[in-house]
């Protein structure tokens, strides 16, 4: 069976559970630390799968994983995939629970990349422009990239608008050089 179909079946069911149980955003949470500690710590994937390592270890390294002291909904689903022997799908797991969550709940992430950090203020107003463009929440991070020397990326959805320095100035180069 093909594992992004594994992976979607049991996001489905954790998300149905969770949404009964009205946990369903504290287990989003969960979930979206648990997916990124699989990209920030490359090692747990291989620690996870080792069959030498006990359930019980495995099972207590995962809540760690998920923020420690989780939910005894995400416990339960800890254990019944592990009992399953799906741990090496958990990855998929998490990122589709994260991805049909954000679906469910019309949560779009949003990026703002300037050239040094801005205020408070600019932020909440770019947020402001790509929620009532997008009628959903969004999910905003920013981040500060010097290289770009001025102006600002913004990406969401699909869609990205370049008003940096850096590409302006490329621009001008190519059309000299025509």
């Amino acid at each position: 069976m093909d594992l992004g179909v594994i992976s979607v079946r049991y996001a489905r069911a954790l998300l149905k559970s969770a949404t009964q149980a009205k946990l369903e955003e504290q287990v989003y949470r969960e979930m979206l630390m648990l997916a990124q500690s699989y990209i920030q710590v490359p090692e747990l994937r291989f620690t996870i799968d080792n069959p030498m390592l006990s359930k019980d270890k495995k099972l207590n390294l995962l809540e760690t994983a998920c923020g420690g002291g989780v939910t005894d909904l995400v416990k339960r689903f800890l254990s019944l995939v592990l009992g399953a022997d799906r741990e090496s799908t958990l990855q998929l797991m998490a990122t589709s629970y994260v991805t049909l969550y954000r679906k469910q709940k019309n949560i779009i992430r949003g990026k703002l990349i300037t050239a040094t950090a801005v205020i408070p203020e600019t932020e909440r107003m770019m947020k402001q422009m790509v929620e009532n463009k997008t009628l959903g929440t969004v999910e905003f991070q920013t981040e500060v990239n010097p290289e770009i020397i001025g102006g600002f990326i913004l990406e969401y959805d699909t869609y990205r608008m370049d008003a940096s320095v850096k590409t302006k100035l490329n621009t001008i180069l190519t059309q000299l050089k025509k």
